[in-house]
């Protein structure tokens, strides 16, 4: 039977309730999704799934690993013509991690089902990985379906930080803006704080739902605390029917909180108007992490901060402080010559 998925979402007001497509078997994975994730990561779930069933137009439980790689090469086909390929990767279709994140959507889906126990989802169809020799089990030393390039990410330099600020017009733009850039916090958690998150004696705030649902506590300093005092005074509704912290200055939506789309919104035009080149509010989490390793905090500290999962994601602001990589390679090196250089005078003699 032909699966022609139809992606419907839900609201009860602003609230997003549920997201269907059109198949009890996935609907019933969308719901397990949305009530542990965040609505960013469920809408993108549902949405990778939607693309996927497109391609393959097939029931889950007829999929097979065949699909899977006929899925692949779709992704990889060319977008806008042959000519056209990315800098970054060299490649013509969609970008490896775009493609890795759908397959990994796909493979959570059928995880789900098999835990399950539905009928007639017997495995899942998405592969591990390939062997790289005999003996090799997939997964374990083997070659990843879908290879992602490990790029560094761009950083905001002093001048363009301090062009971005004075391009912003609200004190509640500012205050948003410092919190990524002295804070390091992402731009859910930037939405998602509330009154109650913010502790201005102690200068912290309460990251209440982090990525993967994690909760963390995070110093901020104090020129963030000051932007964020003079907004609440100044701009934000006292009649707001909300307790988050950032809401909707005027129009229709006035006293609402503010979406992420809002925000990215508030940003762009900055950019613009300072003239410069690229800045998301990713970019801005980086320059925060950044500067903390150059500044000598040390990495475990700089994880806390930016509250990943993994040691392993914030070895990347190694790379990043170039300043710290060339003290250390120099220290090295001094050591490395004076250990050479009475080796090479016994060697005259």
């Amino acid at each position: 039977m032909t699966f022609l998925p139809c992606l419907v979402r839900s609201f009860v007001g602003s609230e997003l309730v549920s997201i269907t497509l059109g198949r009890p078997l996935v609907d019933g994975y969308l719901e397990f999704v949305g009530a542990r994730g965040a609505v960013n990561t469920w809408l993108a779930v549902a949405y990778d799934l939607k693309v996927f069933f497109e391609v393959v137009g097939k029931e889950p439980a007829e999929v097979t690993a065949a699909d899977v790689f006929a899925f692949l090469a779709a992704q990889r086909a060319p977008r806008r013509g042959d000519r056209v390929v990315r800098i970054e990767d060299g490649e013509l279709g969609l970008a490896a991690r775009t493609i890795a994140r759908r397959l990994s959507s796909v493979a959570g889906l059928f995880e789900y089902l098999l835990a399950r126990g539905d009928a007639g989802v017997s495995g899942n169809p998405v592969p591990r990985g390939l062997a790289g020799r005999r003996g090799v089990r997939r997964g374990r030393g083997g070659v990843r379906l879908v290879r992602t390039p490990r790029t560094l990410p761009r950083v905001l330099s002093p001048s363009e930080v301090d062009r971005l600020l004075g391009a912003l017009r609200t004190r509640r733009d500012r205050a948003m803006v410092l919190a990524m850039l002295l804070g390091g916090l992402r731009r859910c958690e930037v939405l998602g704080l509330r009154l109650c998150d913010v502790s201005v004696g102690e200068r912290r705030v309460h990251i209440v739902r982090g990525k993967g649902g994690r909760e963390r506590i995070v110093p901020v300093c104090g020129r963030f605390f000051a932007a964020l005092g003079e907004y609440l005074e100044l701009e934000r509704l006292a009649e707001a029917m909300t307790d988050a912290c950032f809401v909707v200055l005027k129009g229709p939506r006035r006293g609402l909180p503010l979406s992420p789309p809002g925000l990215d919104e508030v940003l762009a035009g900055a950019r613009a108007r300072a003239g410069v080149a690229r800045c998301t509010c990713h970019q801005l989490r980086h320059t925060c992490l950044t500067r903390l390793r150059e500044q000598g905090m040390a990495l475990e500290a700089v994880q806390a901060q930016a509250g990943h999962a993994s040691i392993e994601s914030t070895r990347i602001y190694l790379h990043l402080a170039n300043d710290w990589l060339a003290r250390e390679y120099l220290a090295a090196a001094e050591a490395i010559d004076a250990q050479l250089d009475p080796l090479a005078g016994e060697l005259a003699s």
